[in-house]
């Protein structure tokens, strides 16, 4: 099958590279499920995958593609339109591509002489991403693996310009002062997790977050954050940061940023915008205005391989002054000399958590490219809608309960069953299990405020409203067998 150990110069292994490729793709095509999911467990899959891996001698191409072909066979399908569960987006054909030469290129994106080309194209789309958020041209930015690592960024940078301008101390070199232990976050009750992972791995501990409450839009309550910070006064503890979310996981309500960033800035304490769902949100017309006050944070997450629609990961972290950067920088002898700095040569990993990264800018350019900024608009503001035409079926639907009204691309609702004997929250959660384990559905599931709820995440711009009709009444049909079945065990 891959006749060439490598892609060189010579026209045989370019001739095997493209065969190989062109295999790849037939293979795909041909072996990709029609429906959202094969329905296998968990135990057949292992049964079905398992066998030698790393044999003697080379496998036979019969062996390899009958291999290959249960692995696809049994993923799930993102693109089709009954997979509506997670953050987790068909990616762009031109995102596709732009795989293709990541791959081949191989560039290691940690030193400029490993990756000339790419360090130049990333800074130069990092500098006009924090020109679209907001900032100035004392910003800076690096790409990512994803949310985790950019929200992960943005406190541990918080976490340094705190000690240094309260404290005068550097904790990369000097650990953790006995001050830190008076060091509190606070963001919303629905936030990401990843705030209190990072407050552990930040050596805080997750008790250091402080989670408000939310209104019934799920957005943060700006005077139970005020409410907050004064006790924080009070007891003299030092606010560390305010982490505001533009689009949360499961509603993709967006905090009110403006005031946010007013009260963080009153407190002394960094503004952390966790936008990794909804900074797509600044290449709409019609609903940029969401995201206004983003242009006050200190820092920002994105996340491409969500309403970007990149092949995963691909995601940026971005700060209102670079400077705050030199926190994490070292320097290797052999990779990033100081001389490089003298002689104005990039080297990104100065910037970077990780040392070896992928060109994923490449994949966002060339997308971006193909679209154009109009098309990519068109693209979210669809996801939306469609968001909003699922709702309003579902608020028209007795047997369903609708949780919140969508700002972004995702649903949260319930199906009520008709016989007060079965437990909901039981209910829901089997539901759900159901359609995935026949594979004709894949979508979410949530606990809110205590009761177990079904989701839909609507990342699939070309799915159209009579699809997601379609559905929501295979959820009802499924659901109205489901009540059949247990009203029998009872």
């Amino acid at each position: 099958m891959f006749e060439a150990e490598f892609l060189t110069n010579s026209e045989e292994s370019r001739e095997a590279y493209r065969a190989a490729m062109l295999r790849a793709i037939d293979l795909l095509c041909q072996s990709l499920p029609r429906q959202p999911y094969s329905g296998a467990s968990p135990a057949t899959l292992a049964a079905l995958l398992g066998g030698e891996m790393f044999p003697d001698s080379a496998s036979g191409l019969e062996e390899i593609y009958k291999r290959l072909r249960q692995i696809v066979s049994h993923s799930v399908v993102v693109s089709h339109p009954h997979t509506a569960a997670h953050l987790h987006c068909p990616p762009l054909v031109a995102a596709l591509a732009a795989e293709v030469l990541i791959s081949a290129l191989n560039q290691s994106m940690d030193s400029f002489d490993q990756a000339p080309a790419a360090t130049v194209l990333e800074q130069q789309m990092l500098d006009w991403l924090t020109r679209e958020v907001g900032f100035g041209p004392e910003a800076g930015g690096i790409f990512t693996s994803g949310g985790t690592q950019s929200n992960y960024m943005g406190l541990l940078l918080a976490r340094e310009a705190c000690l240094q301008s309260r404290w005068n101390w550097h904790s990369h070199t000097r650990g953790l002062p006995a001050e830190a232990r008076r060091l509190r976050i606070l963001c919303s009750d629905v936030a990401h997790f990843t705030v209190e992972k990072s407050a552990a791995q930040l050596g805080l501990g997750t008790e250091s977050v402080i989670r408000v409450a939310t209104d019934s839009e799920f957005r943060i309550s700006t005077e139970g954050l005020r409410s907050a910070l004064e006790e924080l006064r009070r007891r003299d503890l030092v606010p560390l940061a305010v982490v505001a979310t533009a689009g949360t996981t499961d509603f993709g309500s967006i905090d009110p940023l403006v005031e946010l960033g007013a009260l963080a800035r009153a407190a002394g304490a960094w503004f952390h915008v966790d936008a990794a769902y909804g900074s797509a949100l600044l290449f709409s017309a019609r609903h940029k205005k969401l995201l206004n006050g983003i242009e006050l944070a200190d820092s920002v997450s994105m996340d491409f391989h969500k309403l970007f629609w990149q092949v995963i990961s691909c995601a940026a972290f971005v700060l209102r002054e670079a400077r705050h950067f030199r926190s994490i920088e070292l320097h290797a002898d052999y990779l990033n000399p100081e001389l490089h700095e003298q002689l104005g040569i990039p080297n990104l990993v100065t910037r970077s958590l990780a040392t070896t990264r992928r060109f994923d800018a490449l994949k966002l350019w060339l997308s971006f490219q193909s679209l154009g900024r109009k098309r990519f608009g068109e693209m979210i503001d669809a996801t939306i809608d469609l968001a909003s035409h699922a709702a309003e079926f579902i608020r028209n639907n007795p047997k369903f309960e609708l949780i919140h009204t969508p700002t972004l691309s995702c649903v949260v609702f319930r199906y009520q069953s008709a016989n007060s004997e079965i437990d909901s929250d039981s209910f829901n959660a089997a539901l759900r299990q159901r359609l995935f384990e026949k594979g004709v559905a894949v979508i979410g599931h949530t606990i809110v405020r205590g009761r177990q709820c079904l989701k839909l995440t609507c990342m699939n711009p070309w799915v159209s409203s009579k699809q997601i009709e379609e559905l929501l009444r295979l959820v009802l049909h499924e659901g109205h067998l489901l009540e059949k079945e247990q009203a029998i065990a009872y």
